[in-house]
This record gives C-alpha cells, sequence and structure tokens, in this order.
C-alpha cells in the first residue's frame, strides 16, 4: 500500500485514481485558474501531514509532496495549485518526516519531491534526520525540482552488512 499525504491536485501521478494508493490532502476544494482550467483537490482521506491519522507500519511506500512556497499569495494560481507552508514551517515539515517514516513498514520507501524556488532542499533534508539513499536533482524548467528516496532502516542494513561480509 502506498501514502501520498500531501496529494493536492495529484499533478504527477498518472493513474489519480490507483486502488492501492491512499490519496489525502490537507485542503478538499476546487478552483478556476487564471486560465480556466479546473483545479480539484479531492483527496480519499482529509489529513494533515504533521498527524497522519494512521497506525504505525501500514505503507510499504509513502509519496511526501508538500508544499514548497512558504511566501505565496493567498489568492494566487501557485498557492491554489501548490498550497503554501505555515509561518513554521520548519517544524511543519520536520514533523511531516517523522510522520511518514512513521506509518512506513520496516525497510518501506519515502520518495520526496521538493521545489527549491524559495527554501533549498539542502535546509529540508536537515529536517527528514535521515540522509537520503539517492535522489535525482535538477530537473525542471528552472533545474529547482528536486526526487529524493530515504529507506526506513531496518532489516535490510543488517542484511547487506551481512552480504558484504
Amino acid at each position: 500500500m502506498i501514502l501520498d499525504p500531501a496529494c493536492g491536485s495529484k499533478m504527477f501521478w498518472f493513474d489519480k485514481d490507483a486502488d492501492d494508493v491512499v490519496f489525502g490532502d490537507i485542503r478538499r476544494e476546487n478552483h478556476i485558474l487564471c486560465d480556466g482550467r479546473t483545479l480539484e483537490i479531492s483527496p480519499d482521506v482529509q489529513l494533515d501531514f504533521t498527524a497522519l491519522p494512521f497506525m504505525g507500519g501500514q505503507f510499504e511506500m509513502v509519496v511526501f509532496d508538500p508544499p514548497h512556497f512558504n511566501n505565496a499569495g493567498a489568492k494566487g494560481w501557485q498557492c491554489l495549485k501548490y498550497g503554501v507552508l505555515p509561518a513554521d514551517w520548519r517544524t511543519s515539515l520536520e514533523q511531516g518526516f517523522a510522520e511518514c517514516f512513521r506509518v512506513l513498514t520496516p525497510n518501506g520507501m519515502l520518495i520526496f519531491k521538493w521545489n527549491e524556488t524559495q527554501i533549498k532542499v539542502s535546509e529540508i533534508v536537515e529536517l527528514a534526520r535521515v540522509k537520503p539513499l539517492f535522489g535525482h536533482k535538477r530537473i525542471g524548467k528552472s533545474a529547482d525540482t528536486h526526487w529524493l528516496c530515504f529507506v526506513k532502516k531496518d532489516a535490510a542494513r543488517t542484511l547487506a552488512q551481512e552480504v558484504r561480509g
């Protein structure tokens, strides 16, 4: 089972109704954007990623794509489309990472997406308190989007150490 606790309008999902994904978001709303397109945020579960309503160890994968703006106009298209971080964004993201790791199974993967238009990814990775395993950096029009993979370490680390001898 996969969890996306900040799904927004599910922009990067190919299957926006995937049976094995629980889509969550704090918002449930619809907007008409300035170009006339409809923006629909309709999660399966309305939730706050800093306090997930799930028992620990339930998901093999969590895809975490939180809002990346800490400064956006309340009615601007970027705020509507991506959401905005609270004033205490460091605490919010630190709690979000902790919750994502809590609901992961042992050896589960956390896929993290961040756009560093306003806040550098290096500042955000510190909040995870876990070093990413690997990632893809510098994609997108402005080369500001990063994808990182974290693993909830448990038995896999021990097995890898045994294999290496």
